[in-house]
């Protein structure tokens, strides 16, 4: 099983580091010092992180064989990719990786089916299961425990209590404008 861990950003310097976007919950473990990823475009790599550290709060790598800035700058918007073992789960049980979420049916906390997950989308504050609707409609549910109450990997099911309006808007605005035409009817009378 293959995952992206990371997207390579600008050149940092000129010795040849560059600035990457982490796209993991183990940094320490998927991209450290010897570590060998695979990478999309396929053609750039694999590439062999040679140092790492830590500058102003953005993690910095340096690649084996890019020792100037050129090489550095090339490296730009490369997807690095690591091998994973698809049994492998994170270390900390309330944590998944994409691969495990994708297709788990998602019902709410009273079993009315919702949709499957088809996307997980990796926003700066939060994650979002991209829920595709029997109907081919999509939901955005945001991974947060206040409305993801659990994930159940045996079951293939997310659990969620979403707040009113998330699941269906429609209903909601539908429903606010049948009370508005009742007061604006009374109001005639």
């Amino acid at each position: 099983m293959q995952l992206v861990v990371a997207r390579i950003g600008r050149a940092h310097g000129i010795k040849g580091e560059v600035t990457v976007e982490v796209r993991t919950d183990e940094p320490e473990l998927r991209l450290g010092p010897g570590a060998v990823l695979a990478t999309d475009p396929a053609s750039v790599g694999p590439l062999t992180i040679e140092t790492g550290r830590v500058h102003s709060g953005r993690l910095l790598l340096r690649f084996e064989g890019v020792h100037d800035r050129n090489g550095a700058e090339a490296l730009r918007n490369t997807l690095l990719i690591a091998d994973v073992d698809p049994e492998e789960r994170p270390e900390d049980p309330d944590e998944y990786y994409d691969h495990q979420l994708i297709d788990l049916d998602v019902v709410t906390v009273d079993g009315t089916e919702v949709g499957r997950i088809t996307e997980i989308s990796h926003l700066p504050t939060q994650d979002l299961f991209v829920v595709e609707r029997p109907d081919g409609t999509e939901v955005y549910v945001p991974f947060v425990e206040e409305i993801v109450t659990g994930i159940d990997l045996e079951e293939q099911r997310a659990v969620i209590d979403p707040p009113p309006g998330l699941i269906d808007d429609r209903a909601e605005i539908a429903s606010s404008r049948d009370s508005r035409d009742s007061r604006d009817s009374g109001d005639e009378a």
